[in-house]
């Protein structure tokens, strides 16, 4: 009997359940990609907390170690800053958005700045950046499923499973089915990775301490950040900053805010949530503890340490509830994610083409939008390959773009105009792009500027020319009579301390 198919089949029909139960009967897009905007404290927390306890902080953060060592401590640096950041921002984005009725970031965008046309532009950047995160999920899910179930699901079929289970629970479920899944999926996760960074190490080596000790022995310096491997200094710095913020420029997160039932929501979660912060710990010391016990894993399957570890070292039925845990971070988190590309989608490129669309006609668009998203993301795992960190980066290096002309419109007196930031967007997006899939490399870089410039993050690069260009048409704009400050630009930075 194979356990470890056994639980990840149990645990997608239990998902799936909840998902059924949780759904709602009215037709409004808002209903199904913000739950009503009824969450309270709890489910808020554990939606924004998802944002933590995906596949990538049960594999990418365990590989990073694996493959990079001490660059994977920046995973442990990002999440408490960005809660700082999130504890003056989130509450202001809630005002402006309970008061305008925005229900998309793209929403909140058009608002700000009196334009449908940014609008699209933000939902083209967002899109964009939560595909390779989407892809991370699938991924993620299709090398658990496999893993676990000792090879009883090949990678491909895994990935295929993967994606029909993830969309036939977000057109079920929406957003409220992803907070209550969040529940069962967090709890789960944090036992599995206590269990296993309490078991492994001493399984292996006796202790911690005598783990890293023969991580030291195995390499020297392997727990350090190295500049001869791209991840010196300046790279685990401007990693760290692009990440911290922008965390919350990721539209599900940003969205989830809205869900809300007030801003003290965020507050309290801000103090909270960097406890969660620990289990990305935990996954860390896997990592290493990997290295130490199974070093010369080749680079395709360096995402596999953990799951490699745990088969050598635990019984069936413990792979198997492993694999269950996995199976939810990706299945949650993921179906954040495209509840809200689904919705971004529809409101904002489908509806401005066809404004008298009714909510139920747009609920289902949305739905539609769904399928199709995932099945793009399905492609990139396919045709990526690259590991579940470098997906991520990707992700953030995209999104990032968006906080400049977020935080401009929080200003008393706009300095952006739409053009102005619109342009600064696909200026930072174009930029990426060459970073990601263009053959732009630090290495290649390092031929012109110095070694520490050099292994910036890419996401520094994109910003940068996204502000030169923001701040330069914003200027020639107005300099051709264009008005001074988008509708809605003083609502902001004045009321962070209300």
């Amino acid at each position: 009997m194979n356990v470890g198919l056994l639980c990840l089949a149990g645990t997608a029909l239990a998902a799936l359940a909840v998902s059924v139960w949780s759904r709602t009967r009215r037709a409004e897009l808002e209903q199904w990609s913000l739950g009503g905007r009824r969450l309270g404290s709890g489910l808020v927390f554990l939606l924004l907390a998802g944002e933590i306890y995906t596949t990538f902080a049960l594999l990418g953060g365990s590989g990073l170690a694996y493959s990079s060592g001490g660059a994977a401590l920046y995973v442990l640096a990002y999440t408490p800053l960005a809660y700082v950041v999130s504890y003056w921002l989130l509450p202001v984005v809630w005002r402006y958005a309970k008061a305008t009725g925005a229900i998309s970031q793209s929403d909140f965008f058009t608002r700000k700045y009196g334009s449908p046309a940014l609008g699209v532009i933000v939902t083209v950047v967002g899109v964009t950046a939560m595909i390779p995160y989407l892809s991370l999920q699938l991924k993620g899910m299709s090398i658990i499923a496999s893993q676990t179930s000792y090879g009883g699901i090949a990678r491909t079929p895994a990935v295929l499973l993967g994606g029909l289970l993830l969309a036939t629970y977000v057109v079920v479920g929406g957003m409220r089915g992803a907070a209550l899944n969040a529940v069962i999926k967090d709890i789960l996760i944090l036992l599995v990775v206590l269990a296993l960074v309490l078991y492994l190490p001493h399984h292996y080596f006796g202790s911690v301490h005598d783990m890293f000790r023969a991580v030291q022995a195995r390499d020297p310096g392997h727990a350090m950040l190295r500049e001869r491997t791209g991840n010196g200094e300046s790279w685990f710095v401007s990693t760290v900053l692009i990440t911290s913020v922008g965390f919350f420029m990721w539209p599900h997160l940003f969205t989830a805010s809205f869900t809300a039932r007030d801003e003290g929501v965020f507050r309290r979660n801000a103090v909270l949530l960097p406890v969660y912060n620990l289990v990305l710990l935990f996954a860390v010391i896997i990592g290493f503890t990997a290295f130490a016990q199974r070093p010369g894993l080749p680079k395709a399957a360096q995402d596999l340490a953990l799951l490699n570890l745990a088969r050598d070292g635990l019984p069936h039925w413990a792979v198997g509830l492993v694999g269950a845990a996995g199976l939810l971070t990706g299945l949650v988190p993921g179906a954040v994610l495209a509840t809200t590309t689904g919705s971004l989608l529809a409101r904002n490129v489908y509806r401005p083409f066809r404004p008298d669309t009714d909510e139920r006609r747009l609920t289902t668009v949305a739905r539609i939008a769904v399928i199709v998203v995932i099945g793009v993301a399905m492609l990139l795992v396919f045709h990526g390959g690259t590991t579940l960190t470098n997906l991520l980066l990707v992700g953030y290096t995209y999104i990032v773009q968006l906080l400049p002309a977020l935080l401009a419109s929080l200003a008393p007196r706009n300095p952006l105009e739409k053009w102005g930031a619109g342009a600064g967007m696909l200026t930072g997006l174009a930029i990426g792009t060459a970073f990601a899939f263009g053959g732009v490399t630090s290495a290649k870089l390092a031929q012109w500027l110095p070694v520490e410039t050099a292994q910036l993050n890419s996401g520094v690069f994109a910003l940068a020319g996204n502000l030169i260009v923001a701040f330069v048409v914003s200027a020639l704009v107005r300099r051709a009579g264009s008005p001074a400050a988008a509708p809605g630009a003083g609502l902001g930075l004045n009321q962070m301390s209300s």
